[in-house]
């Protein structure tokens, strides 16, 4: 190719789409500021090494939680912002049976405390020795009974608040979704109070190899739950969408609901198995992200969901598979950001860089494809 063309074809294209050709330019270089400071010894291996892991644990438990709100999207066609406060929701209850089976229910003055997790400071995870290789048993039955309350809690409010307003629109029903989610975390403060409590025993929670350059452990049992739990769903949604007489109507109702109705797809059905999916996805999400990070807190699904939105919106809105993607893109650019910047504005990082790609690609990475 002659040099008079690569000059056409490269001024052409910088003309067509310039926002490609600053983020092309922009990466290459970050990447050569990156590699020179490796080379000068101003950032360790480790330490590049230990922030991609944090974004991707980060981003599997946006991604999961991100299932639940597509398919809410994508088959009910209204933004749920009562998502995050699920999450919530799940993550204490589950916490609540976790801590009463590690703490054996205790005397009966000490059930109370259980219960709470730990309200107030009256009993800490730590001292309860939780974590996932010390106490299996009280950790996995707190996965199930997050997702299963939150199931119970999304199709109970289906039923009394929004199916009555269903056929007013999305806005109305955004709008409402936003009442719930201001009902559900004041109740949740009202119950467990405000403080912010450590919920496992970190420090006993044995390291998996491989290790680091300088020793460093990269990943916990704790991670591997992550993992385990977090791609074990995932590939279960795919599975059902893709071969399962239910996902094939999920994916008819997201291309064309009335189309739907009228070739015979019980579509109140698809609605309620929709919220029992989402739901028991977004509370496990829940319990797995606060037995990562070892907090929990009222206001941690509340926190959560702008970067969950965010997910969603930068896979392509309704589409569950744009919904991972954009978790593990939204979760690593966070987290690898202080990379370059400084810590506090790694969230505006991952916010700028979704405004940028939806620039370039309006509709998302997956074009905004729905449910599948």
């Amino acid at each position: 190719m002659a040099a008079s063309d690569i000059y056409k074809r490269g001024r052409k294209l910088t003309v067509d789409r310039p926002v490609t050709v600053f983020l092309v330019a922009l990466g290459v270089l970050l990447l050569a500021e990156l590699v020179r400071q490796l080379l000068f010894g101003q950032v360790a291996v480790s330490r590049v090494i230990g922030v991609v892991w944090v974004g991707l644990m980060r981003g599997l438990v946006i991604g999961l939680a991100g299932i639940g709100l597509s398919m809410t999207y994508s088959i009910l066609n209204f933004a749920n912002f009562a998502h995050g406060d699920y999450i919530t929701t799940g993550a204490f209850s589950g916490w609540s049976v976790t801590y009463l089976i590690a703490g054996g229910f205790g005397s009966r003055a000490d059930i109370g405390a259980l219960a709470l997790v730990g309200a107030g400071g009256s009993v800490f995870g730590g001292t309860l020795g939780i974590n996932v290789a010390a106490t299996p048993v009280a950790v996995v039955a707190g996965l199930l009974v997050a997702g299963l309350t939150t199931v119970v809690l999304t199709l109970g409010i289906d039923r009394t608040v929004f199916k009555p307003i269903r056929g007013a629109g999305g806005i109305p029903l955004l709008i409402t979704s936003v009442g719930v989610a201001f009902a559900l975390r004041y109740l949740i403060l009202f119950v467990f109070g405000s403080d912010t409590r450590g919920t496992t025993a970190a420090g006993s929670l044995p390291g998996i190899r491989p290790y680091i350059v300088d020793g460093t452990v990269l990943f916990t049992a704790h991670d591997l739950t992550v993992i385990v739990v977090a791609g074990g769903l995932m590939l279960g949604v795919h599975l059902l969408l893709q071969r399962t007489k239910l996902g094939k109507a999920m994916r008819a109702m997201s291309d064309n609901e009335s189309l739907a109705r009228i070739t015979g797809i019980p579509t109140e059905r698809v609605i309620r198995s929709t919220w029992i999916i989402g739901g028991a996805l977004t509370g496990i999400a829940g319990f797995t992200f606060v037995l990562w990070k070892g907090t929990l807190s009222f206001n941690d699904g509340w926190l959560l969901l702008l970067l969950i939105f965010a997910a969603v919106i930068l896979g392509g809105i309704g589409s569950i598979y744009g919904a991972i993607v954009g978790g593990l893109a939204i979760g690593l650019t966070a987290e690898a950001a202080v990379l370059w910047i400084p810590s506090g504005f790694g969230r505006a990082a991952a916010f700028a860089v979704m405004i940028l790609i939806l620039i370039v690609r309006p509709q998302g990475i997956f074009s905004g494809r729905s449910t599948a």
